[in-house]
């Protein structure tokens, strides 16, 4: 058992630095994510102008730069191995379960690197009341959990369709809508400085869609990855 553990963790970790190798060489991921969330982030200061927005509009903004960002920077976490063609390396080398753990914690790096970015960036243009930036913090990390989990495993599906396209936020959308409506509506209570304790059912649904997206894609990722 333990053994096993231990050639998981080495294989999950062989992949991840793989994958950074290969972002510090061609930077697509990051940028798409950077270009897409910054250009929307311009636009939407320019459109809003002096005018003030409420919490309930920066919490849905915040949550729909990240979203739209991640599918773009995302999607093609598995379909470069596909091009590549190293995904029968992968097959050959690596339990698939690891494989999914190490693009797992490849995309939520990719994740967290964006919003350490873009966050100030959001605050400095839009100037939302940040009434807990503690809370606030927790459920952007939460929420980032969840959203790698579920675009991870959904990733690996579109990769192995014929017309890949924008297919990941057509099926994405759907299956995390209740983590965005937890998402937004714990920043919400964030942004109004509300106290942890207010917002423990949002946290508590975004701990458990974390925890039932990433069970269930380990179980599953085995038959979508050899399919």
């Amino acid at each position: 058992m333990v053994t096993g553990f231990f050639i998981w963790v080495k294989q999950a970790a062989a992949i991840l630095q793989k994958d950074i190798k290969v972002e510090f060489r061609t930077k697509y991921s990051l940028n798409s994510f950077l270009m897409f969330a910054l250009t929307t982030l311009v636009l939407v200061s320019f459109s809003v102008g002096p005018y003030l927005l409420d919490e309930v509009v920066h919490s849905a903004l915040i949550w729909i730069i990240l979203f739209f960002s991640a599918m773009g920077g995302l999607a093609r976490s598995f379909v470069k191995e596909q091009e590549k063609g190293t995904v029968y390396a992968l097959k050959l080398s690596a339990v698939p379960e690891t494989v999914y753990l190490g693009k797992f914690i490849y995309n939520l790096s990719l994740l967290f690197l964006v919003i350490i970015i873009v966050i100030p960036f959001y605050i400095f243009f839009l100037s939302p009341p940040v009434g807990n930036p503690g809370l606030l913090a927790l459920v952007l990390f939460l929420g980032s959990l969840g959203l790698a989990a579920a675009s991870t495993i959904l990733a690996a599906i579109v990769s192995q369709a014929n017309v890949k396209g924008n297919l990941l936020p057509v099926l994405a959308f759907p299956i995390l809508l209740p983590l965005l409506t937890a998402a937004i509506n714990g920043t919400r209570l964030a942004l109004e400085g509300f106290p942890l304790g207010k917002a423990m059912a949002e946290l508590q649904i975004l701990i458990s869609f974390f925890a039932i997206m990433f069970t269930v894609s380990l179980l599953l990722f085995n038959f979508v990855w050899e399919t």
